[in-house]
Order: C-alpha cells, then structure tokens, then sequence
C-alpha cells in the first residue's frame, strides 16, 4: 500500500487526552518502573525506552512480571524459556501453578460481581460468595470424577454461574470452554466435540431485547452428539423448573456451605481453557492457552494498560462466546469487581448501558466500535444524561475505531475519560496494543504497544515499517500464545494460521501502521484485503468513511478480481430509518471516500440490503460474501450455525444469480 496513494500524508492528528500528573504518579505502570529501578537497577525515562527493553529481553522482562506479581510457584523453574523459535518455545519449565489461587489470593474490599440481567435490578455477590459456590461446585466436579485435564464446558449466557463454574473447574485443574446459548446446536457441537467434556452446565434458555427463548431442544440435540458428557447441570434461568430429566441443578450443586477452596497446581503450560475461532467457513480452530501464560499475560495488560485496581468496578459487554468475558475474569486477579450484563445493549434503547454505568459506578466501561459508532450516529449524549463522574476510562476493540468515534466519546461521554482502544484476539486472549496511561491519546490512533510485544508492521519482504501500511507481525514469543489448537496433529492448523507467511515470525491477519510518534493505526484484517487495480485498500477504511455518512447505518465491502485484470466492488450499505439509497446518498458516499482517501476507494456499485452478515460475536462476514459473489452456495461458503443472522446471505446469493452469474 503507498503512502501517497492512500492519503496518508497528513497533519499530525489532534490530541484528544493527556494523562494528568496524578494519574501518572499513581498508576500500575509507574510503580512497576520504580520497582525495576530499585529492584533491577534499571532506568527509564520514558514508556518506549521500557517498551524496548521488554521485547529485547523477552527472559528478563517475563522475569520481572513473574517476581513483580509475586506468582504462586509450588514449584521451581530452571529458566524462563526454552525450546528455540516460535512456535515451539516454552515457558516457566518445573514452575507448578493455579490461576484461580491468584484469584482469591486478596482481601478485596466490596462485592466480587454485580451482575445485572436485561430490565431488572442489579444483584451484588460477595467474596465470601463466590469462593463458598466455587469450592462447593469443585466439589462437585471432583465427585462426577472430573480429574485434571479434564473439560468442563458452559452453554451458558454473561451470568455469575458461568464465572463460578470457570473458577470451580480451573481449581482443580481442568480445562474450561463456553459458548452462549444462541449458539445453534450444530455449532456448539462443532466446538465441544472436538474436546469431549465429561461436565455440560446449561441454561433452560436466554433473554434478549425483551423476549426469552427457550433453549431446551437445542440442549437435548447438543448433549445428544456428546457421548463424552457424564453429568449434565442445569440452571432454570427463564423460569425455576427443572426441565431435564437426567440433569442435576445448580443451586444443589453449590450448596455445601462447609466446602472448602482448594486449589490444584499444575505446570506453566498445563491448559486452562478452549477459545474457538468463528468457523464461519470451516471447522472453528479449538484455541488453547495455558495457565500460566494468561495468568502473566493478564497480570500485565489489566495493571499495567488498563491500570486496574483493587475495589474498581470493571464492566465489558461481552458474551461466554467471545474471549473479552475471559478477559473480564481476570480483573478479578487485581482485586477489582467485575460487573456482568446478559441482554441486549439496545434494550430498552441504545443508552442503557450508559444509564447502567451511571447507576453502578462503573470505572472501566468497556465496549465494541460498532457500540460506539451506533451511539455516535443515534446522536446519544450520555455526558448530559447520566452522572458518569466514577468513569475512568472507556476500552473499544472488535473493530478498529474510527476518529469520529473518538471525538464523539469525548464531545458527548466524559470530556477528562482515558479512552483505550484496543487490538489484540481470541489467539491470545488479550491485546497486543492498547492503552498506556502515561502518554497522550491522538484522535483515531492507539497509544501504544503492549510491553512485551514485539509488534512490526511488515512489508512482503518482511521489513519494518514506519508511517507506512504493511503486515501485522510479532517477532517474538508472547506466553499466552496459544500452547496448541486441540487435536492438531503436528500443529499444522496452528502454522498454517500464523506462521506461513514468515518463517517463525507470527502473523496475525491485520493490516497495521505505526507512526513515528510510535502510535498504531490498524486498517482491518489483510485476509479480506481489497486489492484495487493493484492498490491495497484495508475495509476498515471504507467503513471509517461510511460512519460520516449520515444516512447509513451498516456496510460491508468486497472486491472481486475478474478475469482480464477487471476488478469489481460492491458496497453493501443498510440505511437508517428514514433515509432511502437515492442518488444524492451515493454521491455523498463518493465525496466522503474520496476526501478521506483516493479515488480507488469509491466503490463500483452500491446496493441497498436489509441486514448485514454478521458472526454470533458480531463481526462482518466480508470473506464468506466474497466466495458467494465468487458463485459459491451459502451454506459451503458460511458455517451458518456460526451465524448472527443466516437468512441474511440469501441476498448475496440472488445477487450473484441476478446479476454476476451472466457475466
């Protein structure tokens, strides 16, 4: 991608946010500096001198995380890594670890969950609370002769069982994996499956935007196709019926009062949970981390880039379907509390969750840019509705931000808030950039990368780049890097997935640029890279373009490459309410890109759909698109039990019938 093709020479950007003194002095990071100079006799004077010395010294700075958190080792490890390049390193050897006794290692102050469920009240859990359940369930896995090693698996909404049943089962060192209940059933069984779990905890169904759904065929159909599940739990959510015959109930499975928390170590590597990719068009990869390798990576990214701490109330919309729920787990390790939704973020309307964290004090808000681009073209002005004075910062990851959403959370959120936006995935279940709070915040750019992540931006001839468009790379190894997909012989999925491109370099699939005020600027995935008459255009542009236009409240782009060199890019836009695809709209649709870019930009043709294809956790399906553009069925080109909204590709498939079949 060239610099002066894609307009990306531009005045430096505006600065939204400067940390004040107070939260510099006082944050996490700093006082993990002052410890490395008292403790390591090292120096720093700025945050990219340490970011440097952390991606230097990969041993010394995992080190330095490991004695700094002071880790619970009941063992002992001869070095800190080994085993040679990626993707073969390993980590900690002879260490023995539990990521749940870190966990429940603090005295906290205030309650451990506040959870609140779609137009009701919030409901508080204790500490007490929640270690009594955790070690009462762990009892109960222990009896169903859950071992080490073991799976336990959740179909389970964003509710306090599910993070119960998480701790239970990472106590005794078995491996946990969830999915939420609007999963279909095909497309759980896709994902546990591949693991056998011997443990199945459910609900009787879910609520959403007001409406419940009862999920008990899809339950039946679902452990039917597990011949490996030997207890099944049950928690009557919708109503308090037991509606499974051969299933136990949760509220008897944790209610020993007199068990007591214990916890089982297991080595660095030993997994703690199952993550999956979408499967949108194929198999969801089966991601396992390590105990120890989230236990460290967490302990960083939550102190030191989020600079959570001990009493704060921690909220992230997410679902048990999308790795930011295991991530709001590990606030918990800072003594923080986490706050829990299940509903719909646009129920009763789109300010709910502003009313939510008004109510609750919320300090650490975090949310998609999807959420936030929705509330910017809703015209919501939380600033004037709510009191949000306890907001201490807002996170985005899921898509990149684009700069309107960042004036427009400091325009009409909180004018002081510490905005985080963030980029990281499933692949590692946390950020490689994200937040820094000692360090100004430009509109439209990320702050920095996350010490201890030696991330580039590679052209096709792997040199770094500056100011210029290329590869999302990391050239060193990361602890909580994936240990293996499960039962990937020889792990071929797993270098298939990172490692093909650069020989032991990791891959990660976006297109990323870094400034030389060390900024990052993530332009959307490569694998659905429009590649225009040459020229790489990253969607994310094309949709930080579509969020000005006022008239649109979706799109999606794909290019297709024609024979003889011809190219064609549709633009796939869903209009507002009120608003129609007249011709002024597709010329202002014009305008807006080629102001903000080039001409290559401009799409070919834009068509009106009602809905746009989305995954269960929200993000757009542009390569299943293509391939149904390309003549391919929807049902080979989509794994549609990974779906959102299936019916949705019916509209691509009469396009393609319509219009491109002919030609």
């Amino acid at each position: 991608m060239n610099q002066k093709e894609n307009n990306m020479t531009q005045d430096t950007p505006k600065i939204l946010w400067t940390p004040g003194q107070d939260l510099i002095k006082n944050s996490n990071l700093t006082s993990y500096i002052a410890w490395l100079q008292e403790a390591k006799s090292l120096h720093f004077s700025n945050y990219d001198e340490l970011w440097k010395w952390s991606v230097d010294e990969v041993d010394a700075f995992w080190e330095s995380i490991y004695e700094y958190f002071e880790v619970i080792d009941h063992g002992k490890y001869n070095q800190v890594t080994s085993g040679g390049h990626m993707p073969g390193v390993r980590w900690f050897e002879g260490s023995e670890i539990n990521y749940a006794e870190h966990i429940f290692r603090h005295a906290a102050d205030g309650p451990a969950i506040i959870f609140q469920r779609e137009g009701e009240d919030p409901v508080e859990v204790s500490w007490d609370e929640l270690k009594q359940k955790t070690a009462a369930f762990a009892e109960y896995l222990l009896a169903q002769g859950v071992e080490k090693g073991d799976r336990v698996v959740g179909y389970i909404p964003n509710i306090p069982e599910a993070t119960i049943a998480f701790l239970a089962t990472c106590s005794i060192g078995a491996v946990w994996s969830s999915c939420s209940p609007d999963f279909g059933a095909s497309s759980v069984v896709d994902r546990f499956l591949q693991i056998a779990p011997k443990v199945f905890v459910t609900v009787d169904g879910y609520q959403y935007g007001g409406k419940m759904f009862d999920r008990t065929a899809v339950v039946e159909e679902v452990i039917n196709q597990l011949p490996s599940v030997k207890a099944v739990v049950e928690i009557p959510y919708l109503t308090s019926d037991k509606k499974l015959a051969t299933s136990d109930l949760w509220e008897a499975c944790v209610s020993n009062d007199s068990s007591k928390l214990t916890f089982t170590p297991v080595p660095f590597s030993h997994p703690i949970w199952v993550l999956y990719s979408s499967g949108t068009t194929g198999q969801p990869k089966a991601i396992t981390h390590s105990q120890g390798g989230v236990l460290l990576e967490h302990l960083k990214y939550v102190s030191f880039h989020n600079d959570v701490r001990a009493g704060e109330r921690y909220f992230w919309y997410t679902t048990t379907g999308w790795m930011m729920w295991n991530f709001v787990q590990a606030t918990l390790l800072c003594g923080a509390t986490i706050v829990l939704y299940d509903g719909s973020p646009g129920f009763p309307d789109i300010k709910s969750l502003w009313k939510m964290a008004a109510d609750l004090r919320v300090n650490h808000f975090g949310t998609s840019a999807p959420f936030i681009v929705a509330c910017m073209k809703a015209k919501v002005d939380p600033a004037s509705e709510f009191d949000l004075e306890a907001l201490r910062s807002i996170s985005s990851t899921g898509s990149p931000l684009p700069p309107e959403g960042f004036s427009w959370v400091y325009d009409h959120v909180k004018k002081d808030v510490w905005l985080c936006s963030m980029s990281g995935g499933t692949d590692v279940c946390s950020a490689f950039v994200g937040g820094c709070p000692v360090v100004p915040l430009y509109e439209g750019e990320i702050q920095r990368r996350a010490l201890g992540c030696a991330m580039y931006a590679f052209d096709e001839k792997g040199t770094p780049q500056i100011n210029s468009v290329g590869e999302m790379v990391v050239t060193k190894p990361m602890p909580s890097m994936p240990i293996y997909f499960w039962n990937d012989t020889d792990q071929e999925r797993y270098k298939e997935s990172y490692f093909e491109m650069f020989p032991h370099v990791w891959r990660h699939g976006d297109w990323l640029e870094i400034t030389d005020r060390n900024t990052l600027i993530i332009k959307g995935r490569s694998d659905a890279t429009l590649n225009r008459h040459g020229i790489r255009i990253g969607t994310a542009e094309i949709y930080q373009s579509m969020s000005k236009v006022e008239a649109i409240q979706d799109s999606l782009v794909v290019n297709l490459e024609l024979d003889g060199g011809h190219h064609y890019m549709p633009l796939f836009v869903v209009m507002k309410a009120g608003y129609s695809l007249s011709e002024s709209v597709k010329k202002q649709i014009a305008q807006q890109l080629k102001a903000d870019y080039t001409s290559r930009h401009v799409p070919d043709e834009v068509i009106e759909v009602t809905e746009i294809p989305l995954t269960i956790s929200g993000k757009k399906m542009e390569a299943p698109v293509k391939k149904i553009l390309m003549g391919h069925s929807a049902a080979s080109s989509a794994n549609l039990g990974a779906m959102k909204n299936p019916h949705s590709l019916q509209v691509f498939e009469n396009f393609y019938t319509e219009k491109l079949k002919a030609h």
